[in-house]
């Protein structure tokens, strides 16, 4: 062999072997997504009321918000104001599951990423309300009011009288709710990824609305 064959075919061989390979390219990607999993799955749940008092929570407004059994019950008070119940810590990407029991009037609501001043409120709620009313969709508070309402066909999972079971997962941009295990809506919206802030239960205005919760609890990712 001349040795201009034989340096040119050292050459390529030593390029080739310099050259990441697909499969690598694909391992570190997996073991990116894997990373996230492992963190999603070591994380844990902890409960965001102890079922005793309001330790950890701050009251807006002028309706009523108190500990009964175990729960939190939020009633319309004489003034019949918007109000909530927020938490004093700040949460950004995370998994919230809780029960809710809508007495008499049931309209509330979850709002996430959420900050506050008096009653008026920056951020997104996840419906809770009345039959036929959307429980399961977002919407934004002053601002661009409703993100994502629930299909029609799902208005019959909620159960109205009845405990009712919420999950909600906010990871970055994209927002999923989940009533009784269904799942209501996904939501990718920028404005939403961008945001940081408190865990809220609201009370509507209007009046004559009770609503209990129970079994509230977190999963930051």
């Amino acid at each position: 062999m001349k040795k201009t064959t034989y340096f040119a075919f050292a050459l390529a061989a030593a390029m080739y072997a310099c050259q990441p390979s697909g499969s690598e390219n694909t391992t570190q990607s997996e073991t990116e997504t894997e990373a996230v999993a492992t963190t999603t799955q070591e994380a844990k749940f902890e409960p965001i009321f102890n079922g005793e008092s309001l330790d950890g929570w701050k009251i807006h407004g002028t309706e009523k918000w108190y500990v009964e059994d175990g729960q939190i019950i939020c009633e319309s008070g004489p003034d019949a104001a918007y109000g909530y119940l927020a938490t004093d810590k700040s949460y950004k990407d995370f998994i919230l599951e809780l029960e809710f029991k809508q007495e008499a009037d049931g309209n509330s609501g979850v709002f996430f990423r959420s900050s506050l001043d008096g009653t008026k409120i920056t951020g997104w709620q996840v419906e809770v309300a009345p039959p036929n009313h959307d429980t399961g969709g977002i919407y934004e508070s002053y601002g661009r009011g409703w993100l994502e309402q629930i299909p029609e066909e799902k208005e019959d999972i909620l159960k109205m009288g009845e405990w009712n079971k919420m999950r909600i997962e906010v990871v970055g941009d994209k927002v999923s709710t989940y009533l009784n295990g269904e799942e209501m809506v996904v939501l990718e919206d920028e404005k939403i990824g961008q945001a940081e802030g408190s865990i809220a239960l609201q009370i509507h205005d209007g009046g004559g609305i009770k609503v209990r919760w129970r079994d509230l609890q977190v999963k930051e990712l």
